[in-house]
């Protein structure tokens, strides 16, 4: 295959590509000796820590206790010398701030004396506080750019670890960041604010239900993180890719995923190499990735965690992105985290397996054996299901950003409908109690597969249904709107939020029709579970999420469909949503709108780059190709026209009518970009999502048709083709 020289050498060095580094020898160290090696763990804090030190901290840990600072200069020296043990140098308090990417910023161990020499020092204060400089991450009017102090603050509950570096190793603190108002400018803040709204309410159900000892009750996340791989020379060689993680251009290769030949298939040997890798690192921070397999797409796969503490899965998460790209070079791969780098092919989620419990009644969402015996599990499976009725369109505003704009409603993603996914037992089980009491369930039984060798399987009383954006699966919901690039942050802190007002709502309604009588129990738990069925149960389908009769039926029930960014962001600041997380003190009303404002603006400045991108590229790479290929073909023309051959013109006309509009399509795109409004940043988003988008797309039609016209070795991009299948 020939290209220009950017591609005949992209493809040079894919095809003759050679690891870089040796081979790792996994047989040296199991991979269990290796899982968490690098973390100031529970068991190291065990073995440093003096006795009554140790058990303050493990307090505030389990149980969510007042941290005592008074212990931070002996909790320091310990953190410091483990590590130094380990070759750290510097430390660095890890912050997450509203651009949803991780921050870091280091400081040395080492302070000089007035001799000339310098000595370690980290002191409790140090540990404790951080102070960077808080004007230039996005704030959304909560501080102006003079205002430029703030501040982190240690979270004890998200495990301190130390990130190796080829030439050193740095200890990472993860912490909160605030405002020197106190107002969060992160997304851990609010996470841990939701969480311990979220244990208050659910202790309230436990309570009624006669529980003696009641642990913490934290919410649990496990998320399904998809991802592309490409050779970074295809990479490089895209501006596009480059600079917006997606490509504006691309015609549709001949084979895309229409053989479902990758699904689960053989995972190529470089790339499973980098997986392998990647997993052995993140076992070293104490990340317990449990799954990897190749996704639908030609070129995408996914790494998932097991379920954990969700503000510990969070950063985890963090971890995770950031070792996927890390890795990924050096084995002469990029990874694109896009929610939709591919135009044509299936886009990337992160499913987020949500639940709640805790260590003494255990996961809170467990349906068992007979779910509809437990009336525990169903108050708490009906109080989520009333939450998302109630607050889907907060539910789709925390998943709305212009990545993946690309991604909802199409055929490998939910749509952007909110609805609930229970399966047919607990469907079953809820409708028999709207309708005045549960008689049955239906049972799970086995399947016989009609093979003598092969065992009969159990067999679950439902099937699993992946077009639904919040399902139950088993004991847990999975919220599969999800975009592959972002923050679970914002979802769980919503998830939590919105579950917690609605635990509240069961508990105050439990305590009232009791009177503290528990014989009154069972009747007034049939009763609001049986009002819940009814007044929220519109959310609730187990069928097709796909089909245009289920966005019908969706219409008639009065569930909301914003179908994009645009339309979706501005039920952050509902009425409601102000309201209850005011009252649950997860986010002010100034915090939510910060949050609105910023990331109208996010949306804003990635369209606006993507356009600019498509302007560039249209007019210096893709037009020049085009025009020497159309000065060829008339070159060709005349010389055949000189000797007296009859010829048609077809591809010329082709090529020059084609030339001509895209000419006219970038013309368009920069006429739209001048006449941008500036009123107000919704008004912009409002603009940018109606005109320019459309306007970009005119430019890319064109374009992609000149790249199945245009010679093969006049074409200046990576093509998909070569991009998606050459490993």
């Amino acid at each position: 295959m020939s290209g220009s020289t950017a591609r005949t050498q992209a493809i040079s060095a894919v095809t003759n590509y050679k690891p870089i580094s040796e081979p790792l020898n996994f047989a040296d160290t199991a991979a269990k000796d290796l899982f968490g090696v690098n973390v100031f763990s529970n068991a190291v804090m065990r073995d440093r820590l003096p006795k009554d030190v140790y058990k303050k901290v493990a307090k505030t840990i389990e149980d969510g206790a007042k941290l005592d600072a008074t212990i931070a200069d002996v909790v320091a020296a310990a953190m410091r010398d483990w590590a130094i043990e380990k070759g750290a140098t510097h430390y660095a308090h890890v912050f997450y701030p509203l651009t949803g990417l991780t921050a870091e910023k280091h400081d040395s161990f080492l302070s000089p004396e007035a001799d000339g020499s310098a000595i370690a020092e980290f002191s409790g204060a140090q540990l404790i506080q951080g102070e960077p400089d808080a004007s230039s991450f996005p704030s959304g009017g909560l501080r102006a750019t003079f205002e430029a102090r703030g501040y982190t603050a240690w979270d004890v509950t998200s495990p301190a670890y130390i990130l190796e570096n080829p030439n050193g190793t740095t200890l990472c603190i993860p912490t909160a960041f605030v405002s020197w108002t106190g107002e969060a400018l992160d997304k851990k803040t609010p996470v841990l604010r939701s969480m311990q709204a979220l244990d208050t309410q659910a202790r309230r159900i436990l309570a009624l239900f006669g529980h003696a000892r009641i642990a913490r009750v934290t919410a649990t996340a496990g998320p399904e993180q998809e991802y592309f791989l490409i050779d970074r020379n295809f990479f490089f060689a895209r501006p596009d890719l480059i600079n917006a993680g997606r490509t504006l251009f691309g015609k549709q290769p001949p084979k895309g995923q229409e053989l479902e030949d990758q699904y689960f298939g053989a995972i190529p040997e470089r790339v499973l190499a980098c997986m392998l890798e990647t997993e052995r690192e993140l076992y070293k921070l104490g990340v317990p990735v449990k799954t990897r397999h190749n996704e639908v797409a030609p070129s995408q796969y996914e790494i998932a965690p097991m379920y954990e503490n969700a503000n510990v899965a969070t950063d985890h998460q963090q971890t995770i992105m950031t070792m996927l790209k890390r890795v990924a070079g050096k084995y002469g791969l990029e990874c694109l985290l896009h929610e939709k780098p591919f135009a044509g092919i299936n886009g990337s989620g992160k499913h987020v397996n949500w639940s709640l419990g805790n260590s003494t009644q255990g996961n809170l969402l467990e349906p068992g054996d007979t779910p509809h015996d437990n009336a525990q599990f169903l108050v708490f499976c009906a109080a989520v299901i009333r939450a998302v009725d109630k607050f889907a369109p907060l539910l789709r505003a925390v998943v709305a950003h212009a990545g993946n704009d690309h991604r909802l409603g199409a055929n490998e993603a939910p749509p952007a409908i909110i609805s609930v996914f229970l399966g047919d037992q607990l469907a079953d089980i809820f409708q028999q109690i709207a309708k005045g009491g549960v008689k049955s369930a239906k049972k799970a039984g086995t399947m016989n597969i009609g093979v003598d060798t092969l065992p009969p399987l159990p067999k679950h009383a439902g099937d699993r249904n992946r077009t639904s954006p919040f399902a139950f699966t088993g004991n847990k919901f999975e919220f599969r709107a999800v975009g592959s690039a972002q923050s679970i942050a914002g979802p769980l802190t919503a998830l939590n939020t919105i579950v917690a007002d609605s635990l509240d709502f069961v508990a105050t309604e439990l305590e009232k029709a009791t009177k503290g009588d528990p014989k009154k129990l069972n009747a007034a738990i049939q009763k609001v579970v049986a009002d819940i069925v009814k007044s929220h149960g519109r959310v609730l389908f187990n069928g097709d999420g796909y089909s245009e009769a289920w966005h019908k039926e969706a219409e008639k029930r009065g569930l909301p469909n914003n179908r994009n960014t645009v339309a979706a962001l501005g039920a952050i600041t509902d009425a409601e949503v102000v309201s209850i997380f005011k009252k649950f003190n997860v986010l002010s009303k100034r915090e939510l709108e910060s949050r609105k404002e910023i990331y109208f603006e996010q949306y804003v400045k990635a369209v606006r780059i993507e356009a600019l991108l498509t302007t560039q590229i249209a007019k210096t790479k893709i037009f020049p190709a085009a025009i020497r290929y159309q000065s060829e073909l008339a070159v060709t023309c005349a010389n055949l026209k000189a000797v007296g051959y009859t010829f048609d013109t077809d591809t010329l006309d082709k090529i020059t009518a084609l030339v001509k509009q895209l000419q006219d399509a970038i013309a368009g795109l920069e006429a739209a970009m001048g006449k941008v409004p500036h009123k107000g940043v919704e008004a912009e988003a409002k603009y940018y999502s109606d005109t320019i988008c459309p306007a970009m797309l005119t430019v890319r039609e064109a374009a992609d048709e000149l790249e199945g016209v245009v010679a093969d070795d006049l074409w200046p991009l990576p093509t998909y083709q070569e991009m998606l299948f050459i490993k």
